[in-house]
């Protein structure tokens, strides 16, 4: 059985939690508390684009908040 997370053959969904990152997930696996989904179902590929065109910054939200705080920027 080919792993869920790896196979092309499947559809599949972004999702991105309250620190604004994402993960990429089998559409058919229960999404886990705190993740939300944010695009798809779709393909592998496709979702896989989509999370790198969104997620532009790696940092979580927290720590992107606190430095902007620290450098008297708001966000």
């Amino acid at each position: 059985m080919p792993n869920p997370f790896e196979d092309d053959n499947r559809d599949y969904v972004a999702l991105r939690n309250d620190e604004e990152q994402y993960s990429l997930w089998p559409q058919d696996v229960s999404v886990p508390d705190g993740w939300r989904v944010v695009y798809g179902p779709a393909t592998r590929a496709e979702t896989t684009d989509h999370i790198e065109r969104a997620w532009t910054d790696m940092r979580p939200k927290s720590l992107r908040d606190g430095m902007a705080a620290s450098d008297g920027v708001s966000v």
